[in-house]
């Protein structure tokens, strides 16, 4: 039973990197350079074997095999992955005379597992969709059952993979498809589950501050026995941030490698606040905005009904939205020279093929750096986003934050630029960052349906009207209105609450609610919703130091360039004394001067 002060367990992840490397036999110190040199061997390893066994199983039969979960025995499959593939006889294979322990091959046929289960639900949605495919029209019939509905983005993605195979075969009627026939098999990432294994692979160890983690490498590219795999102890600092929290449990990472050398991604379970959806009476609803990442809104569910004040805060996403959005057209671009160079390298001298390819690397390159870059504004984006959004709610006092359903949500309507824009925004890493920041002050993330958000009145359920334009909204029977963005927000919290009995949970999945319910919102005119707390940020300016005038020269003033970023917060303001500081008021005797200096010249 959920009460007052009860808590949950929850699991997180975080990356760390190792300082320290000792052999663990000899107790000897080891550089970290080799240990990046013999993880990378293990990742080769595991990578080979996994595109080997991958290709291998790429066939309809293994899908109906995991769409069945029975194994020739009619036995149910286990749910981890390296058991499943052992009771069905699916194990890697490797080069002869390479010696690699069946632990680690519990770690291959783990990762394949779980590529293959994913997919499994994309081969049958392909085998529905093609059903309804007409070649002649380019055209997927509407669904007859509700069962063989699926994303209408994923369905557009389905479609174009089922035109390019009927233009290949010249439009002639197929039978039923699979996935197997419109793509190949997938590519696996360069990485090292180590919670498929077991104690004889690795063990991780928490002393203090620190992550000890002991290791099977192979000490040669191609190792031929048992000798050649030795046990490495790494050492890594737990992240400042987890300090304090109250852990119970930390797990085997997964091994990585990027730019920086061997990436630790770790899970941990920690105990945070329960929230019971059934007693939940404040709700914050977020709608995602095609203008920033997203605006927000408090709901109260009363005895006389569900009131809000119709205010809200807007994010201010500090202008990192327009910094990805250049990237994305620099991305994009490089892209499209890419593609150019490649078509003319096809029929090109090999002279003009090998300096088209070396630019094509170069661009690759670049393009490649640009998505890492991305990747690290989104995270930022994210989790500030979060952040904001939980203090707000937690101000408010409220028990839940319901989201937009990301699968119901598809951009359109406001051109090919901008419909590609908002697709490619964080929205899924920022509710995946304040599912987990809400969780850890006891508020939870539901998600809702978002069809006619943004355009019902939270009152009477009629179409808003747009007096001011697109980004505002007017109700002339309710006789209320405001932002677009905040007024969608009202009518996703209505949704929570009206709904929060009627939540579905599914392991690894947000709660959701499937049905959004109507009540007439009232306006309160109390004001419910706190306000936010918006740092201010100003430009910094220091002043040069003071030189010593020359005589007979009019001295100027320096005003050197800004020293601190438009994002920095408000710091003490310099001395009066200082040329550069926004703070100094120029007095009205020495403004006078200054003016018949002017004009006497």
């Amino acid at each position: 039973m959920i009460g007052p002060g009860t808590t949950a367990p929850r699991q997180f992840t975080f990356t760390t990197r190792a300082y320290m490397a000792v052999d663990d036999a000899t107790g000897e110190p080891i550089g970290l350079d080799d240990v990046n040199t013999r993880a990378r061997w293990l990742l080769d390893l595991v990578t080979a074997a996994g595109a080997e066994l991958m290709s291998r199983l790429w066939q309809p039969v293994t899908f109906d095999v995991l769409a069945a979960g029975r194994d020739r025995q009619d036995r149910r499959l286990p749910v981890q992955g390296h058991v499943a593939a052992a009771r069905l006889g699916w194990n890697p294979h490797y080069r002869d005379g390479v010696y690699v322990p069946s632990r680690v091959s519990r770690v291959v046929t783990a990762q394949v597992m779980a590529t293959l289960r994913t997919l499994a639900y994309r081969d049958t949605a392909i085998t529905a969709l093609s059903e309804r495919f007409d070649p002649a029209t380019g055209r997927i019939a509407p669904p007859s059952a509700v069962a063989d509905w699926v994303p209408l983005g994923f369905a557009r993605g389905v479609r174009r993979q089922l035109v390019a195979r009927s233009r290949r075969i010249d439009g002639a009627p197929s039978a039923r498809l699979r996935i197997t026939d419109v793509q190949g098999p997938p590519q696996t990432s360069a990485m090292a589950r180590l919670s498929a294994a077991d104690r004889q692979l690795a063990q991780l160890a928490v002393t203090g501050d620190e992550l000890v983690l002991t290791v099977k490498l192979p000490t040669c590219p191609a190792p031929a026995g048992r000798a050649q795999w030795r046990s490495v102890r790494v050492t890594a600092t737990i992240p400042g941030h987890l300090n304090g929290r109250a852990v119970t449990g930390w797990h085997l990472p997964t091994l990585a490698l990027d730019r920086k050398g061997l990436l630790w991604r770790c899970a941990a379970t920690e105990l945070v606040p329960a929230c019971d959806l059934g007693s939940a009476t404040v709700a914050v609803g977020v709608d995602w905005s095609p203008s920033t990442l997203g605006a927000a809104a408090i709901a109260t569910q009363t005895p006389d009904g569900v009131v809000s004040d119709y205010r809200g805060f807007t994010y201010d996403d500090r202008g990192l939205g327009t910094k990805l959005a250049r990237l994305q057209a620099e991305g994009q671009l490089l892209q499209r020279k890419s593609a150019r160079l490649t078509r003319l390298a096809a029929t090109a001298p090999s002279e003009v093929r090998v300096r088209l390819e070396e630019k094509i690397a170069v661009l690759n390159e670049h393009r490649t750096a640009v998505g890492v870059k991305r990747g690290k504004i989104n995270r930022e984006l994210g989790f500030h986003f979060a952040r904001q959004v939980t203090d707000y709610a937690e101000a408010a006092g409220a028990e839940m934050i319901a989201v937009e359903d990301l699968t119901t949500l598809e951009p359109r309507g406001h051109g090919r630029v901008n419909n590609n824009r908002a697709a490619q925004s964080a929205r899924r890493k920022a509710t995946a960052a304040l599912a987990h920041t809400a969780a850890g002050v006891g508020i939870a993330v539901v998600t809702v349906p978002a069809r006619g958000s943004s355009a019902q009145c939270p009152g009477c359920d009629e179409p808003l009207a747009r007096p001011g334009g697109y980004h505002d909204a007017w109700c002339p029977g309710c006789r209320v209105g405001g932002n677009r963005d905040q007024i969608a927000g009202v009518n996703l919290a209505k949704r929570a609450l009206l709904g929060k009995n009627k939540v579905t949970r599914r392991r690894g999945q947000m709660p959701a609610i499937r049905v959004a319910e109507h009540a007439p919102v009232r306006r309160s005119r109390d004001k419910t919703s706190p306000t936010p707390r918006r740092p201010r940020h100003r430009r910094v300016r220091h002043s040069l130091p003071t030189a010593t005038p020359r005589m007979g020269v009019t001295p100027k003033q320096h005003v050197p360039a800004p020293q601190a970023s438009v994002w920095d917060t408000v710091k003490p303001a310099p001395p009066h004394g200082d040329a550069g500081s926004r703070d100094t008021r120029t007095s009205h005797l020495t403004a006078t001067l200054v003016a018949d200096s002017m004009r006497s010249t």
